[in-house]
């Protein structure tokens, strides 16, 4: 059904939907797209991101730098050893699996880079870099 979510942002999803191309996200599957949900916020001398990752914990979070581009990755496990609980499940919603996303940052300094996770936001601080000036206008010879 096509219906534009009064809630969400996303107004084809049901038309894109993975069934529709016969791809698929077995990790996450039609939630994928909620994931690591970013506010990026300009600052006078740097730019702040906010990622949420509820439900994670800081070891479970990576941040890299390489080739201008800030990826933000995050691997969650789920306990393996249901032998030892009692019960069985009759229903497990709980993902297991890798998310990521990436941001180009241009020339950042790793060293420079300061990052605090705390009750499930992952808070990234990255120092503008200085940009030549350029020129305000120019001409061009044409030949």
């Amino acid at each position: 059904m096509m219906v534009p979510s009064i809630f969400g942002e996303n107004m084809l999803d049901d038309f894109f939907d993975e069934s529709f191309f016969g791809a698929h996200n077995p990790l996450y599957g039609k939630n994928a797209r909620n994931l690591l949900k970013t506010d990026i916020r300009e600052m006078d001398d740097s730019y702040e991101l906010s990622v949420d990752l509820p439900g994670f914990k800081k070891d479970e979070i990576n941040l890299d730098i390489k080739d201008g581009y800030l990826t933000v990755s995050a691997e969650k496990g789920l306990d393996k050893k249901e032998e030892d609980k009692k019960g069985r499940i009759l229903r497990q919603e709980r993902y297991a699996g890798v998310c990521s996303r990436s941001f180009y940052v241009g020339n950042v300094k790793p060293e420079d880079v300061k990052a605090k996770y705390e009750s499930g936001v992952l808070s990234v601080v990255l120092p503008k870099v200085d940009q030549k000036k350029l020129a305000s206008a120019s001409k061009i010879a044409i030949e």
